[in-house]
């Protein structure tokens, strides 16, 4: 009777052991279910952390991207650090501190910022690294143009003008990694005619944070020491070639010597529309940072990303998303920069008789 009764107690205690785990798991998938549910349907705060507002391109960009985070229903947090390396570090600490869910970053010197990935990645945040790249760093995502495409494309145009000459190249802020992307892609399509010897690089210089002030000291000293004689321009972006034309403009070369640019900002397609810059590229912002804003909220929700492939920085191959830039000129103005709205008719013809105006 006593060992019945020991058996019958066994498999009480048994069944309860069990039904308590069976309680405890159960409580534990709810409990995963509801922060799962949470995550989903919580308020996304974005860091965005821009390098220099004080240039037009960024401020399209900026505008774009929180309209976007918006619309999907997240909040946007955005600082500037006006091209100042200490500055950005402490303001993307700063962003950590408020507790954001992620950062994106335009950064200034992607060196300088790498180990910002680091206090992140501490902080349960990742990054994604917009339009220039942190290199040598664990950043998680990178989203940009394919940049090496766009230097292919400023080299092409000019030399498609000018196909043999005394080249100068201006180059765009050091510390960007962007800009080497660039000259990549000019060199691809320059070192052909260097070798032939159809083109001569007569000078080589790369522009203190692409600021104007700094390309129209550097186009001077150029012409100065090259006694006028620059057959062709390859400029990074539009603000070097608006500073370089300016150069030229004083010694009444403006017009007659090609020059590239990049950013399709409005004074570098009214110079286009006017015969005093040959082109520029257009990196259409509203693909990049609409695109952007939307895989930072998937990245916070855990939702899947589609990559275009990875990009190296020097630490790992970085999942990526590159978009195509577009070479502009006057003949195709009309069909994409201003077909886009990123700037209007009246305000690229401005200086323009109107019976020149596009139809």
């Amino acid at each position: 009777m006593f060992k019945k009764n020991s058996v019958r107690l066994l498999i009480t205690v048994l069944v309860c052991i069990t039904s308590l785990f069976m309680m405890v798991g159960c409580t534990k998938q709810e409990t995963t279910a509801s922060k799962d549910t949470s995550q989903k349907n919580k308020t996304v705060k974005i860091g965005l952390s821009m390098d220099d507002l004080r240039l037009e391109r960024w401020q399209h960009d900026r505008d774009m991207f929180v309209a976007k985070a918006k619309e999907l229903g997240a909040e946007v947090v955005v600082q500037s650090a006006n091209g100042d390396d200490q500055t950005q570090f402490s303001q993307c600490e700063n962003l950590i501190s408020q507790g954001v869910d992620i950062l994106v970053i335009i950064p200034h010197n992607g060196d300088v910022l790498a180990p910002i990935i680091e206090q992140a990645h501490k902080a349960g945040i990742k990054v994604l690294s917009y339009d220039r790249l942190i290199t040598k760093s664990d950043v998680d995502y990178y989203i940009s143009f394919d940049n090496v495409k766009v230097g292919e494309l400023q080299a092409k145009a000019i030399t498609d003008l000018v196909p043999k000459g005394k080249y100068f190249l201006m180059g765009g802020s050091p510390v960007d990694n962007n800009a080497k992307l660039f000259r990549e892609g000019q060199m691809n399509v320059l070192k052909p005619f260097i070798a032939k010897g159809d083109i001569q690089i007569v000078g080589d210089q790369w522009v203190k944070d692409w600021l104007p002030e700094e390309a129209l000291k550097i186009m001077e000293n150029a012409l100065t020491a090259n006694n006028n004689k620059i057959d062709a321009v390859v400029a990074s972006n539009d603000s070097t070639a608006g500073g370089a034309v300016q150069a030229l403009g004083a010694q009444n070369l403006a017009g007659k010597v090609p020059i590239s640019g990049q950013d399709a900002e409005l004074a570098s397609c009214q110079r286009i529309v006017e015969g005093t810059q040959t082109m520029t590229v257009y990196k259409p912002i509203k693909l990049l940072a609409p695109s952007a804003a939307e895989i930072a909220v998937k990245i916070v929700k855990g939702d899947q990303i589609k990559t275009d492939g990875v990009v190296n920085n020097g630490s790992k191959d970085v999942p990526s998303i590159l978009l195509t830039p577009i070479a502009v000129d006057a003949k195709n103005m009309a069909d994409t920069v201003i077909k886009d709205a990123y700037n209007k008719l009246e305000d690229v013809y401005k200086n323009v008789p109107k019976d020149k105006w596009p139809k």
